[in-house]
């Protein structure tokens, strides 16, 4: 598959932009108007700089309001169009994308339009260039994708064809099954985006929310695999418009990009297996993918667009450890003793302590953190997989930077990689019994089962920064198959955070990506500076409670107020009301169960929680959310 992107997609200069395409991968990009307009850059530079770097010039962008028009407009309009086709050719370029007219003084009439765009084609002809006509999905009387490939059709010129952009399909929920019925010699041009599925004016919706594939929830797959099933093999362009994109760092939100259009590569390959005609019509496609590692599955249907696919992963299995590091590890050392973990001694050869209860894994990495304060941070989560290295080698071709870690004889190697949030990603050669072969590099070399509780890590929560919540969320989708679930908006003092789940199947590996608020983020640097925490699940929260307590572990304090709204709320037994309020322990339940937890303070960024699931609760306490945040707010800006 071609790949492509937009540079309205990025932030940056036209050189910028073009320099972080070609670093993330892409074969080709799109120029949009405005950014040749303002770029010092003379046409013939532009056209040198692409090929230095390897792109071509797939489609220059957008030509506006052409058809429907007057006489007399229609004369103004062709001689733009003359001139666009001039400097094309300056550039090398040899499509341009039309759209359909959204202004008010237009003529409703598609014989008009069909004699409009054909003088359009005639003279596109003239000059070497192709027509690209999409159907905005505000347009004024086009707005309709099969109605634009319909004034195609009656033109019947070989320099006019269609673009098909899945945002002005899919916004307007459009059956997209008929493309295979499109020549394919007629289908020009093929743009993706993904977008969150809003109630909002479709044009604000389109200008502001559009994200890249795998990032909002358009079934861009089925999309892609009609498009396929038609015949067309050109590029699969990115045409992205997003605020936060346009100011985030264009490397990394070019890589990001690429991603987005590996993933729906691969997406497209499975839902065209999953979707398969006849098997008596049927070829095995075989042989090589693109070049970039990825494979063609063997077997598939051979169309003239080859889809490459990834190496196959299962979900992970659960979680392994979770890392914490500091400079400075007395405050967590005290916290992990008061919640009932024990010591497995240090790593015999890096500077890195162990602390168990039951399965539930610490490591405290007593190395600063890269940049910024030597307080506590979450620095590595690791995971159980079937097959490591098969796993790092999917996350790799993602374009998720390696993060080996040094090791000497007989020690575990682990496969790693960092999360857009710098996050490292460890994964970890599962075993049935829970167990973890790296724990004899410990101590004594044996893995100590705490005397108190048996508890597990039952979820991870994450803040992530405001220009990459997405791409965590893609991040997570592609790298290691978690399943994001609906996002959540909870209320706190510094405004709503948005919170999305990520999970496996069997909940097995639970992960919480939380939008860090704008005051908790650090904006001089990657540090982190806002708060992030481990749940740990144990089988009675009450007995934990007490332990703890006895212990002298700082408890989150939770306000009286909120112990009268639960009685409110649910009736509970007056001693066992009574106990939640002495303990600090919060409650919520559902038609499938209850659920238990408490916090503890915070140590640098990082604090810890403790659950305990009764029945069938799924959830996470979500209508507690506002009180931790609240009592969280208090604590910090306390004179």
């Amino acid at each position: 598959m071609r790949t492509g992107i937009a540079t309205v997609c990025l932030s940056g200069t036209l050189k910028e932009k073009m320099q972080a395409c070609a670093i993330a991968g892409f074969d080709g990009i799109e120029i949009f108007e405005q950014d040749l307009v303002t770029s010092p850059l003379a046409p013939e530079d532009v056209r040198k700089m692409a090929a230095d770097l390897g792109l071509t010039l797939d489609l220059y962008q957008p030509f506006r309001d052409f058809d429907s028009v007057s006489e007399d407009l229609l004369a103004a309009n062709l001689r733009r169009a003359e001139a666009k086709f001039r400097l094309m050719a300056r550039l090398g370029m040899d499509t341009v994308l039309v759209c359909s007219n959204v202004a008010t003084a237009s003529i409703d009439s598609d014989d008009l339009r069909a004699e409009q765009l054909g003088c359009l084609a005639q003279m596109a002809g003239d000059h070497g260039v192709r027509v690209a006509y999409e159907a905005l999905a505000w347009g004024k009387y086009v707005s309709d994708y099969e109605h634009a490939h319909r004034l195609v059709e009656a033109v019947d010129h070989p320099n006019l064809g269609t673009c098909l952009d899945s945002f002005h399909i899919l916004s307007r929920a459009w059956d997209t099954a008929p493309i295979e019925a499109f020549s394919p010699e007629k289908i020009f041009f093929v743009q993706v985006a993904d977008a969150p599925k809003l109630s909002m004016d479709v044009l604000s919706w389109s200008r502001h929310y559009r994200v890249f594939p795998g990032e909002g929830q358009f079934e861009l797959a089925k999309f892609m695999g009609h498009v396929v099933r038609a015949g067309y093999s050109g590029p699969v362009s990115l045409e992205i418009f997003n605020d936060v994109f346009r100011q985030s760092d264009v490397e990394r939100t070019a890589v990001d990009a690429m991603r987005s259009l590996i993933w729906l590569e691969e997406q497209s390959a499975k839902w065209l297996d999953a979707n398969a005609p006849d098997p008596a019509g049927s070829t095995a496609a075989g042989g090589a993918g693109t070049g970039s590692g990825r494979t063609t599955a063997p077997g598939r249907r051979r169309y003239p667009m080859e889809l490459a696919t990834l190496p196959q992963v299962a979900e992970p299995a659960g979680w392994n450890f979770a890392e914490v590091r500091a400079a400075d590890t007395a405050g967590l050392e005290k916290v992990l003793g008061q919640l009932g973990f024990e010591s497995n001694g240090r790593h015999r050869t890096k500077d890195v302590q162990l602390w168990t209860m039951g399965h539930a894994r610490v490591i405290i990495n007593e190395a600063a953190p890269s940049a910024g304060s030597a307080a506590p941070v979450i620095a590595a989560l690791g995971f159980d997989v079937d097959s490591p290295v098969i796993a790092s080698a999917r996350a790799q071709q993602l374009k998720a930077p390696a993060v080996p870690r040094k090791s000497q004889a007989n020690e575990e190697v682990f496969q790693g990689f960092a999360a857009p949030d710098s996050t490292e990603i460890f994964l970890c050669q599962g075993s049935p019994d829970g167990t973890a072969a790296w724990t004899h590099e410990f101590g004594e070399g044996l893995e100590v089962r705490a005397s108190g509780a048996s508890a597990v890590i039952d979820h991870v929560n994450l803040a992530q920064p405001w220009q990459h919540f997405d791409e965590a969320v893609l991040f997570y989708t592609s790298a290691l198959a978690l399943e994001p679930q609906p996002f959540a908006e909870v209320p706190s003092p510094t405004g709503l955070v948005r919170s999305q789940v990520m999970l496996t199947k069997d909940r097995s590996v639970r992960l919480v990506l939380n939008l860090a608020p704008l005051i908790q983020q650090d904006v001089e640097g990657p540090r982190k500076t806002y708060q992030e925490h481990i749940a740990f699940a144990v089988d009675d929260l009450v007995a934990t409670a007490r332990a703890c307590q006895s212990r002298g572990l700082e408890f989150l304090q939770i306000p009286a107020n909120y112990y009268e709204d639960l009685d409110a709320r649910f009736g509970l037994a007056p001693d066992f009301l009574a106990t939640l309020q002495e303990l600090n322990l919060l409650y919520d339940r559902d038609d499938d169960g209850e659920f238990l937890h408490f916090y503890t303070a915070t140590v640098g960024s990082v604090f810890f929680e403790m659950v305990e699931r009764r029945g069938g609760y799924d959830g996470y306490g979500a209508p507690n959310a506002p009180v931790r945040h609240a009592v969280q707010y208090d604590h910090m800006h306390r004179s």
